[in-house]
């Protein structure tokens, strides 16, 4: 899936618009640690891997940024487990 995510720092989510419906992953930053706290995907346009593929921007996002994760979000947490290139990333 080729979506649009953007960074909204100010906001502390990354989000993207799907069919009108708005889809975050929102955080807490702490000098370089992030805890990634939720990842919301409307019903509505839910199965279509937009939470994975929120995700996915958002740990490459920590990477490029030199932040360390805590996966507070259950779907973050799992995420990282099946993806094991960004253990990297995961705050000790």
């Amino acid at each position: 899936m080729n979506l649009d995510i953007t960074h909204d720092f100010t906001n502390s989510r990354f989000c993207t618009l799907v069919d009108g419906h708005l889809c975050v992953l929102t955080y807490l930053l702490n000098g370089k640690t992030a805890s990634y706290d939720h990842t919301g995907v409307p019903e509505a346009v839910g199965g279509r891997g937009i939470a994975a593929a929120l995700t996915k921007f958002a740990l490459d996002t920590a990477r490029k940024e030199g932040w360390k994760v805590v996966p507070r979000c259950s779907y973050v947490d799992i995420y990282i487990r099946r993806h094991p290139e960004y253990a990297d990333v995961v705050a000790k």
